[in-house]
C-alpha cells in the first residue's frame, strides 16, 4: 500500500483567523502522535493570512480515516463552526 499524502486548505473568515489558527496549533501535537502519522505541517498564507495549508504524510489512507474521526478532530469542528469559509482536501500519492 503505497503512503497517503494529504493537503488541506482552510480559508478562514477575515474577522477569525486568530481563533481558527489557534484551534488549528491545538490539532498538532495530538496529531503527530497518531499511529500512522509521517509528517504533519501547518502553514499560513504570507499575503493572505486568513488562508492555512496542512501538508501531512500518513502510512495508509486506513490510519488517516482513523485520524479523520478522532475526537480532536470533532472538537476542533465544533469550536470553528461558523468561522471557516471554505476547507478542502486532495489526496495524492507521490509519483516522483
Amino acid at each position: 500500500m503505497s503512503k497517503l499524502t494529504i493537503v488541506a486548505n482552510i480559508q478562514a473568515h477575515p474577522d477569525k483567523i486568530e481563533l481558527v489558527k489557534a484551534e488549528l496549533k491545538k490539532l498538532i501535537p495530538v496529531t503527530r502522535a497518531e499511529a500512522g502519522c509521517d509528517q504533519y505541517d501547518l502553514h499560513q498564507d504570507d499575503e493572505d493570512p486568513a488562508r492555512f495549508l496542512f501538508f501531512e504524510n500518513w502510512e495508509t489512507r486506513e490510519l488517516w480515516q482513523v485520524h479523520m474521526g478522532a475526537p480532536h478532530l470533532a472538537a476542533y469542528l465544533a469550536a470553528t463552526e461558523g468561522a471557516v469559509l471554505d476547507f478542502t482536501v486532495h489526496e495524492m500519492t507521490q509519483i516522483g
